[in-house]
């Protein structure tokens, strides 16, 4: 009996947290990151060694359901922006996810259903994304679209696109959309893309006669095709090397596109037909907007920072690595990241 009465303390404790508790124990993991459905249900992704969790939220944060474990993948990619990726959508959540074999894994939930089940590789060729960088977002219409770090060119990394479209368990053709001249674009760092209303935006760090700046391509077609890339900034960063950190995206409702990201030890915000601003010392950016706020955050010394964009106020929120910022339906936002392999959060 009084092992069941400490059971059900255990469990009370998990269904109540709030973004003023240290997540427990039981949120041990890595590189977490968050979607939000047509809905404003929040659904959080993350890994722990090789198994690939989710925890959902109804209030906008405030309370999270236990893990449900997603699946298990041997060998997974985990940790310096490698990790489960997750976007929703309306009546359909997926998850994607990189074995050290190269294959993107992916897994589909209904939310009709509420179980997860795995569907077709994201790469059709196995073995092109070794390097286990990608990202993943959706539209408001249950369509999905991926980019990664593929070799199949060469050998060489290049930035590939794919969609899964609405209703389909089958992703289409992969498409190559950049491949730098000067042999691969940026090795280690990881691409971003932003989806809505057609619009597709997928930014990646270049490599491009020895600088290492940051580049967006556009697509007006769901993916069909993309314009080439055009460079983030004004500024450059001459570098031989990798800074394993492909900063942020975002677009806003009329289409503008914004980024955010580190050249050597600074962060940088800019925003289409405005000049790039300087925020602060740090690296590891993200940034996220809603209709009415930008924020963009980042870690110095392993301290994780969040900017609001209108006020300038900066506030330091927590200590760890890998922040990640997303903009709430209620106008807050919602900052996770990892301390010690635990996941953390707070809403801002």
């Amino acid at each position: 009996m009084k092992v069941f009465f400490l059971f059900l303390f255990f469990i009370g404790n998990l269904t109540s947290l709030t973004s003023h508790e240290k997540l427990p124990a039981i949120l041990e993991g890595q590189q977490p990151n968050l979607s939000i459905d047509n809905n404003g249900v929040i659904r959080m992704a993350y890994g722990s060694v090789d198994r690939i969790y989710c925890v959902t939220s109804s209030d906008n944060g405030l309370n999270f359901s236990i893990p449900v474990l997603v699946a298990e993948l041997p060998k997974m990619h985990l940790g310096h922006t490698r990790g489960p990726q997750i976007a929703s959508s309306g009546t359909r959540s997926l998850i994607t996810a990189i074995d050290k074999n190269g294959i993107i894994h992916s897994y589909l939930l209904k939310h009709s259903k509420g179980s997860w089940t795995e569907v077709t590789n994201v790469n059709g060729v196995k073995g092109s994304a070794v390097e286990g960088l990608m990202a993943l977002a959706s539209d408001k219409n249950d369509n999905f679209y991926a980019t990664w770090l593929d070799i199949r060119e060469g050998g060489s990394n290049n930035i590939y696109f794919s969609s899964l479209n609405s209703k389909s368990q089958q992703w289409n053709a992969n498409k190559l959309v950049y491949k730098s001249p000067d042999k691969h674009v940026c090795e280690c760092c990881k691409p971003n893309i932003v989806a809505s209303n057609g619009r597709v935006v997928i930014g990646f760090r270049n490599w491009l006669m020895g600088s290492r700046d940051i580049y967006y391509a556009v697509s007006t077609n769901y993916g069909k095709s993309f314009i080439d890339p055009i460079k983030s900034g004004n500024g450059t960063w001459q570098l031989n090397a990798c800074p394993m950190d492909g900063g942020s995206l975002a677009v806003n409702k009329s289409g503008k596109v914004s980024a955010a990201w580190r050249r050597n030890g600074d962060v940088y915000y800019w925003t289409e037909n405005q000049a790039e601003r300087k925020l602060a010392q740090g690296r590891d950016v993200s940034m996220t907007q809603n209709q009415n706020s930008v924020y963009v955050a980042w870690q110095e010394s392993k301290k994780i920072s969040v900017m609001n964009m209108n006020s300038k106020q900066i506030t330091e929120i927590g200590n760890g690595i890998s922040p990640r910022v997303y903009a709430l339906d209620n106008g807050k936002a919602i900052c996770l990241w990892e301390d010690n392999k635990v996941v953390r959060f707070k809403i801002i």
